[in-house]
């Protein structure tokens, strides 16, 4: 019985002890290095290399999209609520300044309109009035006071007719123009700029309040490119800048801009917003579309490092670092200006006594990545 209690206790010491050197045999995986053989790096083409400073001059390049400034966006509202009678507007759609846009009905517009016809004839029968009663004072046939009130009956019907014909002209309807005639049910909805449409908010039949936004213009002639700058970019730049812009989907299409503002204060992603006015206006240029830019800047000494070294990855940027024994660590860095192959560039730890992979970067992080899609 003894002899096979210690067999037992043997079997589950020996089994322990294997546990434990599985375990620490099992490192944690860090998924910024990769290593290779030595065949993979010489099949690769990979070839290292040292930073190194220099000047740089050459081309800031930027990204951005097409903005317009708040002068430049119209919300369309009335003055007076009303039912949409019509409107042939689509988002989209070119405008021209006094263009109708919508015709509204209510029949407070008939009010308003018989009120001002009313105002102005006892207006008229009160001037007339007020004349008949300053012969009649000249000749003493009336007293002063009786000329006091017809003075400020007058008046009285002036400020009232005038008042109704402000709102008139508020609304769109001219009084110069107004007669017992002509009294319309309905007014207009003229555009107070020349653009296009971005935005339509009422429907045939919809009955609409002053405080409704019924129609979104832009003025497309003062679109701006707002481009986004990184912090230590930022200085390289000033106003009047020459900046050249172009999209994705026609790079060979170039617009000329001029850098009209910077901002002084950054983002949470460290970035400051430059404000650039275009040369000449596009209409194919539209608000909210994503747009490349390039700056020329002047001389500044830079770390720099071959631009084959720094590779690009879910919108980041990164350079490998040579660990030895052919093991490289994928490090996140800064890109900056590019001037004859050579771009300028910052990262934390890295200066011109590390040694970066500076030829086939590539074929590493495609390395990095089958790694990790294989775990």
């Amino acid at each position: 019985m003894r002899q096979y209690l210690f067999l037992y206790i043997l079997f589950v010491a020996c089994n322990s002890h294997k546990v434990a050197q599985e375990t620490t045999d099992e490192q944690p995986v860090d998924s910024s290095t990769v290593a290779l053989t030595s065949d993979q790096i010489k099949n690769a083409g990979i070839e290292t290399g040292y930073p190194s400073t220099m000047a740089v001059s050459g081309t800031l390049r930027l990204q951005g999209t097409i903005d317009v400034p708040p002068q430049s966006t119209v919300s369309v509202s009335f003055p007076l609520g009303g039912y949409l009678k019509r409107t042939d507007l689509l988002p989209g759609a070119h405008v021209s300044k006094g263009q109708v846009l919508g015709v509204l009905e209510d029949m407070q517009f008939i009010q308003l309109q018989q009120d001002y016809l009313l105002a102005k004839e006892k207006f008229t029968f009160a001037d007339t009035e007020y004349k008949r009663q300053q012969e009649l004072n000249a000749s003493k046939a009336s007293s002063d006071k009786v000329l006091q009130q017809s003075k400020a009956e007058m008046e009285s019907q002036r400020i009232n007719m005038q008042a109704l014909a402000r709102k008139l002209e508020l609304i769109g309807i001219n009084p110069q123009h107004l007669s017992a005639g002509n009294i319309s049910k309905s007014v207009n909805i003229l555009s107070p700029i020349s653009g296009f449409v971005s935005k339509v908010n009422v429907n045939i039949g919809k009955y609409t309040a002053p405080t409704d936004v019924l129609f979104e213009l832009v003025n497309p002639s003062d679109i701006h490119l707002a481009l986004s700058v990184f912090e230590k970019d930022v200085n390289q730049l000033s106003v009047g800048q020459k900046v050249v812009a172009y999209n994705n989907e026609h790079p060979d299409k170039q617009y000329t801009a001029e850098i009209l503002l910077i901002s002084k204060n950054l983002d949470e992603d460290r970035m400051a917003t430059v404000h650039c006015h275009f040369h000449q206006f596009d209409a194919s240029l539209l608000p909210g579309m994503f747009m490349n830019a390039e700056v020329a800047v002047n001389n500044a000494t830079a770390l720099t490092v071959s631009e084959a070294a720094i590779v690009r990855w879910q919108n980041n940027f990164y350079v490998f670092v040579d660990k030895g024994q052919h093991t490289f660590e994928m490090v996140p860095v800064t890109p900056g200006n590019i001037h004859e192959g050579r771009e300028q560039f910052s990262a934390p730890g890295v200066d011109t006594s590390t040694r970066v992979v500076i030829k086939n970067a590539y074929a590493l992080l495609m390395k990095m990545k089958n790694s990790g899609d294989e775990e």
